[in-house]
């Protein structure tokens, strides 16, 4: 099975300590067996006067000891020991090589999933996929660590009972296994049905958790809108679900662990029925038939023990398909061995059009150019392929048609990672990690020294707002920046972008959430850096553009103008009337204030 070689995949640079726990395992089921077969002598010829049935070693052992009983409770209390003894090294050995393994699933897959594409995680459903990086690698731990070994454990002892048994008499040993094929395909049909159930179970929890981290990820806006009982109604709907999933194959194990009981508790009183015949009669002996009766026991628990194996096997399958899923996506290639050029910032786009799916452009043959240093406005409605655009340029998407140069150089020729370094984007919707300011500033710079920090602050109008915290720079702002207001959030992010001294600049409508007044300090801040970072400004208000040395107006992936403020003004175009809207708004504004 693929599954099976998934696995054993995963088992690699540990499969030695398997092997020393499978061995315990089997060393602990000798001393398992070795327990009833004294038992037996003890009774058959220490107490009894019966011939011993053994090597010639322990018959004359047990000819000396005579009736000194209390010979043989030591050799059981020996056997208990040297049982438990290799049971801990099962357990050490198991232990350490499953946690290894699990370790090195959650590095590979944190690693793989550092490396997928932009594409892949704009699409991706973040709950479904820390149900696969916790609780399926948690499955698959406990299966490696506890039921795997216990395959080996239910082998051994299957072995060498039935060899002993078969020893002792046939009859009776075909007896006491009469049932063991039955729990066997009733093992195997269980584990069938109960792989499915549990793929369901897993997917329906997938659902559920995304459900959850999508509701506490975005509580401020279901609070803000008093949106929690129907927030409440769905999470509710994929609890339910998941519940019946759950309850389905808890009816699955209680089904198989109720019958296999049942059929375990007829062999019992089979064997026991049909010792006590042979012994009637003459043809068995009282320790031989505590033996059967014991072995019985032993042997039955193992068998249906390999329907909970078969379970978390399946359930272990399944896990590692739903993590297999995400390695089999492929990697976006970094290391490209392409050219690493200066950046100074001269772009040219010459008839680019790009597409996310086949026969939807997005960008319809753009063409324009910017010289190092210059500011790029784009304005245009939702949609209108603004941030599409700017992406192309960090390569976070490849173009298909068409050509952009950088400072004369293909952009497709430059390596990934070099160009990355040297384009700093703001996004719309800046993400702060848990972190304390001054590391979510310095985190793609790396140290500075303060008063560059402080310098760099001050253009995005933070600095004296970051003063103001308790703590400063060392402020923790929480999970997603949530101690920090939106326009705060930004602000951070505008220094975080400006801090890194990149030669390209994006700032992809991220001076939303700022008032007027900090804007215009910010714009003002940009313009005497200007000569130093070619930039790019993505805005809906038509003022944050107006200072731009190229304005560049997008409808449906197309350029329907372009030019500077005053060009455009000269023209009865869309740039015109959204400036003349803007401004009617803004006087309605002033004198509604003015009125109050």
């Amino acid at each position: 099975m693929k599954s099976l070689r998934i696995l054993w995949k995963y088992m690699a640079h540990n499969r030695l300590l398997y092997l020393g726990a499978i061995l315990s395992v089997a060393l602990a089921a000798l001393a398992s067996i070795s327990g009833p077969l004294v038992i037996r002598i003890t009774i058959d010829s220490v107490i009894g006067s019966e011939p011993v049935a053994a090597p010639p070693l322990i018959r004359s052992f047990v000819e000396s000891i005579g009736q000194r009983f209390w010979v043989p409770g030591i050799v059981l209390i020996v056997i208990t020991a040297f049982r438990g003894l290799f049971m801990f090294f099962r357990g050490w050995l198991a232990a350490r090589a499953s946690e290894n393994i699990a370790k090195n699933i959650r590095d590979r897959i944190y690693d793989h999933i550092q490396r997928l594409p932009y594409k892949y995680h704009k699409e991706a459903d973040t709950g479904d996929l820390m149900q696969r990086c916790t609780s399926d690698i948690d499955t698959i731990r406990r299966f490696l660590g506890v039921q795997l070994v216990e395959v080996g454990n239910a082998l051994s002892l299957v072995l060498l009972i039935g060899t002993i048994m078969l020893r002792a008499d046939w009859r009776m040993a075909l007896i006491s296994m009469a049932v063991v094929p039955i729990l066997f395909t009733f093992a195997v049909v269980f584990f069938r049905k109960v792989k499915e159930a549990f793929r369901k179970a897993d997917e329906t929890e997938a659902e559920m958790t995304s459900v959850l981290q999508e509701n506490l990820s975005g509580i401020r806006v279901v609070r803000a809108f008093h949106n929690q009982d129907y927030e409440i109604q769905r999470f509710t709907a994929k609890n339910a679900v998941h519940r019946d999933k759950v309850y389905h194959l808890i009816w699955l194990l209680a089904s198989y662990w109720s019958s296999s009981d049942l059929i375990a508790f007829f062999q019992i009183g089979l064997t026991l029925v049909a010792g006590a015949y042979f012994t009637s009669r003459g043809e068995l002996t009282i320790g031989t038939m505590v033996l059967f009766s014991t072995y019985t026991g032993m042997l039955l628990w193992p068998v249906r023990q390999l329907g909970r194996i078969l379970t978390d096997m399946g359930k272990a399958l399944v896990a590692a398909e739903r993590l297999q899923e995400i390695f089999q996506e492929p990697q976006e290639v970094l290391e490209e061995n392409h050219e690493q050029p200066p950046i100074r910032g001269h772009i040219e786009f010459c008839d680019v059009s790009f597409a996310y799916e086949p026969g939807q452009p997005v960008l319809k043959n753009v063409s324009f150019s910017v010289l190092p240093g210059q500011t790029v406005g784009i304005l245009g409605h939702t949609g209108s392929g603004k941030s599409s655009l700017v992406q192309l340029l960090a390569r976070l998407y490849d173009y298909a048609q068409g050509s952009i140069k950088i400072d004369g150089r293909e952009l497709k020729t430059i390596d990934r990672r070099w160009i990355r370094k040297h384009v700093a984007v703001v996004p719309q919707e800046p993400f702060l990690f848990a972190k304390t300011i001054r590391e979510n500033i310095t985190l793609a710079s790396g140290p500075v020294a303060d008063e560059e920090l402080y310098a760099i602050c001050q253009e995005a109008a933070i600095h004296d707002v970051i003063l103001s915290f308790e703590k400063g720079y060392d402020t923790l702002v929480g999970e997603r920046g949530v101690s920090l207001s939106g326009g705060q959030k930004q602000r951070v992010a505008i220094a975080r972008a400006l801090i890194t001294q990149s030669p390209i600049l994006i700032f992809d409508d991220s001076l939303s959430a700022v008032d007027t007044e900090t804007e215009l300090a910010i714009r003002n801040a940009l313009r005497k850096r200007a000569r130093q970072a070619t930039t790019f400004l993505i805005s809906h208000r038509v003022s944050s553009l107006s200072s731009a040395d190229l304005i560049l107006v997008l409808e449906d992936g197309e350029i329907v103008e372009r030019g500077t403020h005053d060009e455009l003004m000269t023209k009865d175009g869309t740039y015109r009337r959204i400036w003349d809207i803007q401004n009617r708004l803004e006087a309605e504004l002033t004198a509604q204030e003015e009125g109050d």
